[in-house]
């Protein structure tokens, strides 16, 4: 596996979409809001070692959906309550997601690549 590749594994870039990205100017981000903001950040981009299996194909399904679901949830919300309530389930499903994933490729035998910075 080389650096390149395992640089661009661990490289997330943070997609938030539209809606909540209005949601975001309008109102004070809470805790929830930033939780989801760092889970999206940790949303794999790459198979893991390149193996594209269908736990692969599953895992990017589940995350659009989990994405449609949070743009849902947020075009219903009525409160901060209901607002807060579908960042944080949809926290919790990215990164039930990711878990997901990575355990059954680790299981195969296939580590997540992982890089440290340092000061």
């Amino acid at each position: 596996m080389t650096k390149t590749f395992r640089i661009a594994a661990a490289a997330a870039a943070l997609a938030i979409p539209t809606t909540a990205a209005v949601a975001a100017i309008n109102a004070p981000v809470t805790a929830e809001q930033k939780m989801a903001q760092i889970e999206e950040s940790y949303i794999i981009k790459a198979p893991i070692a390149g193996i594209q299996n269908s736990h692969w194909y599953d895992y990017r399904t589940n995350i659009n959906e989990t994405k449609k679901e949070l743009a849902s949830d947020l075009r219903r919300s009525s409160d901060l309550e209901d607002t807060r309530d579908a960042y944080g389930e949809y926290a919790h499903e990215l990164k039930h997601e990711r878990v997901t994933y990575v355990k059954y490729m680790e299981k195969k035998g296939y580590s997540v690549p992982r890089v440290y910075i340092e000061n």
